[in-house]
């Protein structure tokens, strides 16, 4: 695959200008250049430059970095693993994910992802490494730059992860109003709702978990039969507002005795009118302040 240099801030965090001057000045990078002169990159430039980044971030000058071969830096990102990183150890794995993500390695994917896990807790991973790993594919699963198969690789990777811990849940007794959390029918990146399950069963809730692509008179006939005191659910596709609009009416007026709580894509739910009845969760502190339940004294 190739990729713009833009493509190569979003998936790195690195702006472009840094990586021209990185270019130029260290010969950090090798690009390509179209038949209109825009620089290009492949898989093995992109992965050199995430690790460019991990070893930047483990506090190595730049200088140093791109005078080093490949296998020289190989070897010193191998030796970051015995060292802490303090605060910067965050963008060292997002960045080491998405190299072996795109090389689909599941092997050191998964290695790191369980490294990252024990030693933050999957709630603080999900926070300081998931989250921005998604966010910066997301950017570019949504242009379609990044095969549908990464998606598929890394999402199924991660979503194993937080089921393992989900099914790891002592049973308890079910405190509280039953959440039900589920995506509309065209919608299919359910990690974070998945998450949004282990948090809520954490705090000893109920969840009737549907998942993706659940159609709304399926909805309706749940509210038929049992009693929920919550919905969640995730807008996260771009759309038009006059179709968002009429999806979350429709919903409001299914669920018109039940606290709705939306996230998701805030250029879509902020062009959303009349939704003073809707929790519109915009951050993961805001979703744990919701969730959690009054203590007994």
């Amino acid at each position: 695959m190739t990729y713009s240099i833009a493509d190569l801030e979003q998936l790195s965090g690195i702006q472009s200008h840094t990586i021209r001057i990185w270019e130029q000045r260290y010969h950090a990078l090798s690009p390509l250049r179209s038949q209109g002169n825009t620089r290009l990159y492949d898989d093995q430039q992109l992965r050199k430059l995430l690790n460019i980044v991990s070893l930047n971030k483990s506090g190595l000058k730049i200088s140093k970095i791109c005078s080093l071969s490949d296998s020289e830096m190989d070897k010193l990102l191998d030796e970051q693993f015995n060292y802490s990183l303090g605060d910067k150890q965050d963008d060292y794995y997002v960045a080491q994910l998405i190299k072996y993500g795109l090389a689909f390695d599941e092997h050191v994917f998964n290695e790191l992802m369980d490294q990252s896990i024990n030693q933050f807790g999957l709630s603080n991973c999900y926070r300081k490494i998931i989250y921005p790993l998604l966010l910066r594919l997301g950017l570019m699963w949504r242009k379609d730059d990044i095969c549908p198969a990464h998606e598929h690789f890394l999402s199924n990777i991660i979503r194993q992860k937080i089921f393992t811990h989900i099914n790891n849940l002592p049973l308890t007794e079910n405190s509280g109003q039953s959440w039900l959390l589920f995506l509309p029918e065209d919608e299919d990146h359910d990690i974070g709702l998945l998450f949004a399950s282990y948090m809520l069963r954490m705090q000893h809730h109920h969840v009737i978990f549907l998942g993706s692509r659940v159609p709304l008179d399926s909805i309706e006939r749940i509210f038929s039969t049992l009693n929920v005191g919550h919905v969640m659910l995730f807008m996260i596709k771009s759309r038009l507002a006059p179709a968002a609009q009429q999806y979350i009416d429709q919903l409001s007026e299914i669920c018109s005795d039940t606290k709705i709580h939306l996230a998701g894509n805030s250029e879509v739910i902020g062009k959303l009118e009349h939704i003073d009845h809707i929790n519109w969760i915009k951050t993961l502190d805001e979703f744990e302040k919701t969730i959690e339940l009054p203590s007994h004294t």
